[in-house]
């Protein structure tokens, strides 16, 4: 009996140890955490898990203004995953960004006033340069 009795206050233990550690009527809002780790209410938060032919949704919004959006589904060639979504929020110092994306059969594409634009070429293609890429590609 001894034994029994150790190996019940045993069992006894971790079970109230478990029961301890597991949370108690634990029903805080959802929050988005900043870079100054404030914590942010989601205000919105809707979400379409994939269907069998690749739709889905997803969306949410904070209220620091913080918005995210994609949606997509399986009309690319061979059923392949055709997406679009956005994302916007406004910097510390009070600027917007946004961003916009496609992602189909010609890649990621996506658009900004903020991603970076490749300078001008600096100088003009030389005629004996373009002769040489014409019989290359012939």
């Amino acid at each position: 009996f001894r034994t029994i009795n150790m190996n019940s206050a045993i069992i006894f233990a971790c079970l109230l140890a478990v029961a301890a550690g597991a949370p108690q009527g634990y029903n805080a809002p959802l929050r988005a955490r900043s870079s100054s780790d404030e914590n942010f209410a989601i205000l919105r938060n809707n979400q379409v898990d994939p269907s069998a032919s690749g739709e889905f949704h997803s969306s949410f919004e904070t209220e620091n203004g913080i918005r995210s959006s994609a949606s997509g589904s399986g009309i690319g060639p061979e059923g392949a995953v055709v997406s679009q979504g956005a994302v916007a929020f406004t910097f510390p110092n009070g600027e917007d960004f946004e961003l916009t994306y496609v992602a189909d059969e010609n890649g990621y594409q996506p658009q900004s006033a903020w991603l970076p634009v490749a300078p001008a070429f600096p100088h003009p293609i030389p005629q004996f340069v373009l002769d040489q890429i014409a019989f290359a590609a012939s």
